[in-house]
């Protein structure tokens, strides 16, 4: 029996993993008695592992059978969310294609999480990792979850690419998917598509001729305009995934198309999903709003004097709001998408915030009420500050308190603080920002209801 699968052979083992399950495992490794009969660094190891697929996993961890893989491993595949969002993805990949799903291939297999929830959609499915330990892990959590349709090769991705292709001229794979390695022989973290194993851009022909859609994890730190100039016109679909508002995964889908074709990009984070096409983005569309669109227009046209003045006059009146877009939204950049989508109007060029005069509940982010704003003029400050002090000292607290937030500000979160002499936390928000190009604005904000 491989080394990897030796310690559930003890029933003591599977008998103690079972019992300590929500069992602090340092207390454990330093406490727990030691016998023979069970393999000790395998149980902590699987209840670490299962204690983070608790919530990472869910679905996995209700399967007691499932074996985990040492913690970098775990660290880094994919959540239940993200998988979720890769086979709705990959169903509508193949939809638009007119292509019946049969087979598929996970060419870098890791952990097997991906593979797992894509495979299901296939007749057919190849899972193809190099390391030895985890496809013996593999082998067995895909047994476990009843997945008979995934075959397990110990192979490099790229010489199992160039296999297949030799077979015939007909496309052996409906899908490919790719996560290549973003760490360096030294352990670094990498972000650039080149310095990540394998480099897909030098495999990008030979897997065009392999498969009708590719489908590839990126860094979600990486550049999304960079990385479709690169693929040279194959890429088809951007989507950016966050949850919890983190930006999670960058996925990129590559197909053999026209020059001319269209590129989709999908900004996901949780349930809000904002779509458009690039170069038509007036046309894009956010689930769940039905309401009055923008007029795509930052300030002159929209109706919303961008003044301090104006804009305080709307606040004493409990008339303005202030967004705060979602990670996706912010990683694609798709700022002026919102304004014609919605009516609210950026603070400025570079804020990525927006204004508006009504609570928009379906807004893809964070929602404020602007309670009030000033400059940073001496007199200004000063006037802030008494507000805001008379305000928490009747709600019993004694220090000034806010959560600071800066966006195109000359000074950082910790200079800011330091100026007004705020604490952190609070159910008080500041955002400072530049309002149109040149004034600099503090706004001062609490959550909407």
């Amino acid at each position: 029996m491989p080394d990897e699968l030796s310690g559930m052979a003890s029933a003591a083992t599977r008998e103690f993993v079972d019992q300590h399950r929500g069992d602090d495992v340092r207390e454990l490794a330093l406490h727990a008695k030691r016998t023979d009969d069970v393999d000790m660094p395998f149980a902590l190891n699987q209840i670490a592992g299962w204690q983070t697929a608790r919530t990472k996993l869910p679905e996995w961890a209700a399967h007691h059978e499932i074996i985990y893989p040492p913690h970098l491993s775990m660290e880094q595949c994919s959540s239940q969310f993200t998988a979720h969002v890769k086979m709705r993805l990959a169903q509508r990949v193949l939809q638009e294609a007119g292509i019946q799903p049969q087979r598929f291939a996970d060419l870098t297999g890791g952990f097997g999480v991906d593979c797992s929830y894509l495979a299901r959609l296939f007749t057919d499915a190849d899972y193809v990792e190099q390391q030895p330990h985890l496809c013996t892990i593999a082998q067995h959590n895909y047994a476990a979850l009843a997945l008979t349709q995934v075959h397990v090769h110990q192979a490099d991705a790229r010489k199992y690419l160039e296999s297949i292709n030799g077979e015939g001229t007909a496309k052996p794979y409906d899908l490919i998917y790719l996560d290549p390695a973003r760490r360096d022989g030294h352990g670094a973290r990498t972000v650039a598509i080149e310095d990540c194993t394998p480099n897909v851009l030098e495999m990008k022909d030979g897997l065009l001729r392999a498969a009708h859609a590719v489908m590839i994890k990126l860094s979600p730190m990486l550049d999304w305009r960079q990385a479709v100039e690169q693929f040279e016109g194959s890429v088809s679909h951007v989507v950016i995934v966050s949850a919890g508002n983190e930006c999670k995964e960058l996925l990129l889908v590559l197909q053999e198309r026209d020059d001319a074709a269209d590129c989709t990009m999908l900004a996901i984070n949780d349930d809000q999903q904002l779509e458009y096409v690039l170069g038509h983005e007036s046309q894009a569309r956010l689930n769940g709003w039905n309401g009055e669109p923008g007029n795509g227009e930052s300030s002159a046209g929209s109706g919303l004097q961008l003044t301090v003045e104006a804009l305080e006059e709307l606040a004493e009146r409990g008339e303005l709001y202030m967004y705060e877009p979602n990670a996706s939204i912010m990683k694609a950049g798709a700022f002026d998408v919102l304004e014609q989508l919605m009516p609210v109007t950026q603070v400025g060029p570079h804020s990525h915030l927006f204004v508006g005069t009504q609570l928009i509940d379906q807004f893809p982010g964070r929602k404020f009420q602007v309670t009030s704003l000033g400059t940073m003029n001496k007199q200004s400050l000063k006037t802030q500050l008494q507000r805001l002090r008379e305000r928490q000292q009747g709600e019993g607290r004694k220090t000034l308190q806010a959560n600071v937030a800066v966006r195109n500000f000359p000074l950082t979160v910790q200079q800011l603080r330091k100026k007004l002499k705020l604490s952190d936390g609070g159910s008080d928000y500041l955002f400072a920002t530049t309002l149109g190009r040149d004034t600099h604005t503090l706004f001062w904000c609490r959550k909407a209801a």
